[in-house]
Parts: structure tokens; C-alpha cells; sequence
């Protein structure tokens, strides 16, 4: 990658120093004394001013010496000396200083003296009556005024420019606006990204690897006269590893990788955005065969018909259209892939997915269980593991996770340990990171008045009950009442030991039960409820509202769903419904009631059942603060419902 030189605004000020130095000296003189003009008058009739200069704007004298005090000089004397009168002063001619000894200089300064000129239209007449040499002289100020009036102002002017532009360019000139900003990553063997650190999205790397076969032997496959792909658009949530999967693939095929966002090319300025998707084809013609990827496309692509609702960015569509002309334009058997990545496909314009421009589109999803195995043993290979590591488990542990969020763990779990003072990263601090990431950092100094805290521990354990009897449910791996997070006293991980990707109408409820048992818990034991459940409360309803209007699972208006269309499953937004009629709304709203109503009685009557080991594990968790999936089962047994399934 080309090595650019910063020049800091330090430099600048160093050098407009340095100017105002040298100006200082070569063209400043040493100050004299400045009198009054009352003083000036009084020097004249007492006889002692031997020699005047008269500018414009200030009047120069010599005081008599000693030795010339009283005597009157022959004429060729008077001459010479006056042609020696050299007035020292700030601003004083440079010519006026030629001509004088070093020793006799001093001297001189000495009688020197400066007054700023009166109307006086006797002054003549009184230097003729005392015989006073004077002599007017008209002074060029032309260098000085240059400096001060056009090199210091021009100079201010393109200093601040400069700071205004990069700020706005972030370190770029105003010739170097209209240049591309990709980073090149050139083939470095101890740079280089391999397959081999692609983990957990297997197919979408199969297919990628065609990419690779098309970069290295393009022949194979146009002497058939197949042409090569112009562009992959990879496509899926966030941090599961589009942009290290393509940087795989430039350094499988051993050619150079243009990489830059989306957001690079459009500026404020008009033009800019069009003039560096020009520069940045024009550089990758020259380093064909190459790999350009373009990360958060939709900021450059999306969707012109947008415009005539919201409003249209010319800059931006003027991007668009010059990126479109580009990836027309170019010869495919110049070996140039172009590479997008994005979370919003939705949104981008569909002048960029036709075929002939990104050719193919590339699912990048979050990995299952066996893909977070891999993706864990991959971000751990520079660490130094406990041989209790489970990698299994971590994987059935972190259900959901993409590959930005285990190589967090990973590196938290190296943390912790650190912090312990141990020499290698246990299990135990992989659980730990896990936690941390998912319910937040321990607040074991917050203060919990006693009463609270055994309303935190009833809460929980009815969560891990209910959880634990529900058939279906998920096992409870940890309970604790040590708050976490930002308002969390406590919590219970509940995590699948598979994946799943269907729920039947039954586990749905039943997670709605585990959700409510909090609540009814603290009603059983106390007589009333807390706000503690307000978050239990949030996704009880986003559970019901789904079941209802997105799986079409409501008894009384069934397989109706509701969901508007184009939505983005990437970003983890709920869905947005459809306007429903009134009667709809009531038969929803109803329906709704009728569930959670439901749902909250079945899981108080299962604490009544169970209410000595509901006390139980209160009382362990207020002495332990939190237990773990053996204390679990030695305090309710092996769940029931399992056994009835074998």
C-alpha cells in the first residue's frame, strides 16, 4: 500500500514563524528614541539638532555631539556627515543604514531621535534660522507592504483552507479530492487471509472459491466462451464475516484487494463521488488481474425510485450511475471481480443486481452449531487453553452469535483470565465471557436492601422452575442475583443444546409461561408483584404479537398473517404489520389477553405444586448468590418430561 507522507499544520506554523524571524531581521532596524514635539521645537531653538530628515509620516533628527556643539562645519564636512545620518528605527529605509562603521553606528544611535510631524508651517523657517541641515526624503515601502499586505493575509488564508479541508477530506488536498480512497492490500505472505480463517459459513466460502479458479485460470473457463462474473454481492447480518471472506479470496488468488466503503465515495461536493469511482476502476485496470470490494454498498446503491418520495441525493445517484457505467464498461477478461457486501439488499436499486453487473448473490448467515465449533477453534488458536475447554459447549452455549460476537468472547475470556492471574484460559472464563456479553458486566458493589434482593431470588427461581418442568423448554444452565448490565438484579441462561429453526405452537406458550413465572412467584410468595418483570412483560408480548399476527397461530382468526412486504430478516427489526380493520384489532387484542391470562395461572399452579423447591432454591441462591445446572438438577431432579419422551 503506498506510503503517503502527512504534512501537520505544525509545519505551516513553523514556517510562518521563520518568515516573520527573518523579516525582523533583515529588514527591521534597531528602535531609537521617540520625542515629543514640544521637545523637537525646544531642541531646534537651543542649537542642537545638527541634521533632519522629513518623510511624509515621521521626521528623523541627529542631536549635535560634543564635539560639534558651537562650531559650524565647512559645507563638503556637513555634506559628508549628513549622507552618514542613518535613523534606526522599526520600519526605518534600509539605505539610510549603508555606509556606517561598527563603532561609530553606536555612537550615532545614540543622538538619534524620531518625532511624529504636526502641522507646523514655521518648521522650515526655524531649521533655515538655525542652520539646521534638513532634507525631505520619499521612502519605498514596497517589500515590507508586500509581506505584510499579501504573503502573512495569503498565507492565514491557506493555512485555514487547509485545516477546513482536511477536516472535511480527512487529510486530503484539494488536488487529491477527486482521488479514489481504497486501501490496496498487495499479495503479503504475512498478511495474507486464507480460507482456512473462514469459519462457520462453509457454503458461502464453496462458492466463492469459484472466484478463485476464475482469477487464477480464466482460460479454462472462456475457451468455451463462458464469461468471467463482474461481481458478488455477499449478502447477510452483521459480523459474520463478508469482508474477511473476501479478503480470503484475494489472497486464495494472489492478486491485490481494493477495499473501501460505500460511504467513501459520496461528499459534499458534487462530482467528487463520480470522479472517484473513475479513479479507482482507472487504478484496478492497472493492477488487473484484482479484487475491488466495496463494503456497506447500500450507502452508494440504494434505490433511485426512493428519491421521488424522500427526497433524491444528486451526488449520491451521480455516484450510482458512474459506478453502474463503470461496471459496464470494463472487459471481463481483464480479470477485475467487483465485491459488495451488505446488511440492507432490500434497499439497493435494481439497476445494480441485474445480471451483467452483480451476477451473483451470496448468503454470509450466522453460523449453526457446528460452524460456531469451528469459528471458536479459529480465534483461539493463539491462546493458551485449559485442557477443559469444551468447544461443544461453548457452541450450544452462544445459539445466535455471528463470528464478530465469538471472537469478543474469545477475547474477553482471555481477559478474564488475565485478570485471574492464570497462565491459560479455562472453560469457566469462556461461561463467564458469555455471560458478559449476553446480560452485561457484574455489579457485585451495587447495593440491594435485604427485602429486594429475596424478591430478586423468588423471581429467578420461579424463571428456573417453570423452565425447567415445561416440556420443551430449553435447560436452565445458570440462575444468579448478582445484577448485571445497565438494570438487570438477576437473571437465568436458558440455552438450547441444538439449533432449532421451527417452534411449534406449544414451545411458544410454554416460553410464555417461563417469562410469567417470575411475576407469579413474587404474587405466590408476597402477595403482589414488582416492576422487576417489566422486560419478562416486553417479550411476552413480542411472542404473542408474532404468534398471532406473523405465524398465523391465533384460534380465532388462524393463518392470517399480517407482515408488510421487503422486510430485512439481517437486522433484527421486528416486523412491520399491515393496517388491520377494528374488528380485527379486537379479535388481536382479545386474543392476546386470553394467552397471557392463561399462561400466567398455569405457571402459578406449577409453583404451588412446587412450592417447597421454590423455597429451596431461594434460599440456596440468597446464601450463593448464583448456582449452576448441577445445583439445579440436585435441587428439582432430572427434568420429568424427558423421561416420558424416551
Amino acid at each position: 500500500m503506498e506510503d503517503r507522507k502527512k504534512f501537520s499544520l505544525g509545519y505551516y506554523l513553523i514556517i510562518f514563524s521563520l518568515i516573520l524571524f527573518l523579516e525582523t531581521i533583515f529588514f527591521s532596524g534597531t528602535a531609537v528614541k521617540e520625542i515629543s514635539y514640544s521637545k523637537f521645537k525646544n531642541l531646534i531653538r537651543m542649537n542642537k539638532i545638527q541634521n533632519v530628515i522629513i518623510e511624509p509620516d515621521r521626521i528623523y533628527g541627529l542631536e549635535k555631539g560634543p564635539a560639534t556643539e558651537g562650531k559650524t562645519k565647512p559645507d563638503a564636512a556637513l555634506s559628508q556627515e549628513q549622507s552618514n545620518f542613518t535613523p534606526h528605527q522599526k520600519h526605518t529605509p534600509w539605505y539610510l543604514d549603508f555606509g556606517e562603521l561598527a563603532g561609530k553606528r553606536q555612537q550615532k544611535r545614540d543622538r538619534q531621535f524620531t518625532v511624529v510631524p504636526l502641522k507646523d508651517p514655521q518648521l522650515l523657517q526655524d531649521l533655515q534660522r538655525h542652520d539646521i541641515n534638513y532634507r525631505g526624503k520619499i521612502e519605498s515601502h514596497w517589500f515590507s507592504h508586500f509581506i505584510s499586505d499579501w504573503i502573512i493575509p495569503l498565507g492565514l488564508f491557506f493555512l485555514l483552507w487547509s485545516f477546513i479541508m482536511r477536516r472535511m477530506g480527512k487529510g486530503s488536498n484539494f488536488l487529491s479530492m477527486g482521488k479514489s480512497k481504497a486501501k490496496i492490500y498487495e499479495v503479503d505472505s504475512s498478511q495474507k487471509v486464507s480460507f482456512e480463517d473462514v469459519a462457520g459459513v462453509d457454503e458461502a466460502v464453496e462458492e466463492v472459491k469459484e472466484v478463485v479458479s476464475f482469477l487464477k485460470e480464466p482460460n479454462r473457463y472462456t475457451r468455451l466462451g463462458a464469461k468471467l462474473p463482474k461481481g458478488i454481492l455477499l449478502v447477510g447480518p452483521p459480523g459474520t464475516g463478508k469482508t474477511l471472506l473476501a479478503r480470503a479470496v484475494a489472497g486464495e488468488a494472489g492478486v491485490p484487494f481494493f477495499s473501501l466503503s460505500g460511504s467513501d465515495f459520496v461528499e459534499m461536493f458534487v462530482g467528487l463521488g463520480a470522479a472517484r469511482v473513475r479513479d479507482l476502476f482507472k487504478d484496478a485496470k492497472t493492477k488487473a488481474p484484482c479484487i475491488i470490494f466495496i463494503d456497506e454498498l447500500d450507502a452508494v446503491g440504494k434505490s433511485r425510485s426512493q428519491g421521488v418520495y424522500t427526497g433524491s441525493n444528486d451526488e449520491r445517484e451521480n455516484t450510482l450511475n458512474q459506478l453502474l457505467t463503470e461496471m459496464d464498461g470494463f472487459d471481463p477478461q481483464v480479470g477485475i471481480i467487483i465485491m459488495g457486501a451488505t446488511n440492507r439488499p432490500e434497499v439497493l436499486d435494481s439497476a445494480l443486481l441485474r445480471p451483467g453487473r452483480f451476477d451473483r448473490q451470496i448468503l454470509v448467515d450466522r453460523p449453526d452449531l457446528a460452524g460456531r465449533k469451528e469459528i471458536f477453534k479459529v480465534h483461539t488458536r493463539n491462546l493458551s487453553l485449559n485442557k477443559d475447554v469444551n468447544f461443544h459447549t461453548l457452541a450450544a452455549e452462544t445459539p445466535g452469535f455471528a463470528g464478530a460476537e465469538i471472537a469478543n468472547v474469545c477475547n474477553e475470556a482471555a481477559l478474564l483470565a488475565s485478570r485471574e492471574g492464570s497462565s491459560t484460559v479455562s472453560h469457566h472464563n469462556f461461561q463467564d465471557a458469555i455471560e458478559r456479553v449476553i446480560a452485561g458486566l457484574e455489579k457485585k458493589n451495587r447495593l440491594i436492601n435485604p427485602h429486594e434482593r429475596e424478591v430478586v431470588a423468588y423471581h429467578e427461581s420461579g424463571h428456573a422452575i417453570v423452565g425447567h418442568l415445561t416440556p420443551g423448554a430449553d435447560p436452565v444452565q445458570k440462575v444468579s442475583i448478582i445484577p448485571r448490565g445497565i438494570g438487570a438484579l438477576g437473571y437465568t441462561l436458558q440455552t438450547p443444546l441444538e439449533d432449532r429453526f421451527l417452534m411449534s405452537r406449544s414451545e411458544l406458550l410454554g416460553k410464555i409461561k417461563g417469562l410469567l413465572a417470575g411475576r407469579a412467584a413474587e404474587e405466590l410468595v408476597f402477595g403482589e408483584v414488582s416492576t422487576g418483570a417489566s422486560n419478562d412483560l416486553e417479550k411476552v408480548a413480542d411472542i404473542v404479537r408474532n404468534m398471532l399476527t406473523v405465524y398465523g397461530m391465533s384460534r380465532h382468526a388462524p393463518n392470517l398473517s399480517l407482515v408488510e412486504k421487503n422486510q430485512n430478516p439481517f437486522l433484527g427489526q421486528g416486523p412491520m404489520l399491515q393496517q388491520r380493520s377494528e374488528k380485527l384489532e379486537e379479535i388481536i387484542d382479545e386474543e392476546t389477553q386470553e394467552i397471557i391470562r392463561t399462561c400466567y395461572e398455569d405457571a402459578k399452579q406449577i409453583l404451588i405444586k412446587e412450592k417447597e423447591k421454590l423455597k429451596d432454591m431461594a434460599h440456596i441462591l440468597l446464601e450463593k448468590e448464583k448456582i449452576d445446572e448441577q445445583d439445579i438438577l440436585e435441587i428439582l431432579g432430572p427434568q420429568a418430561w424427558k423421561k416420558s419422551a424416551n
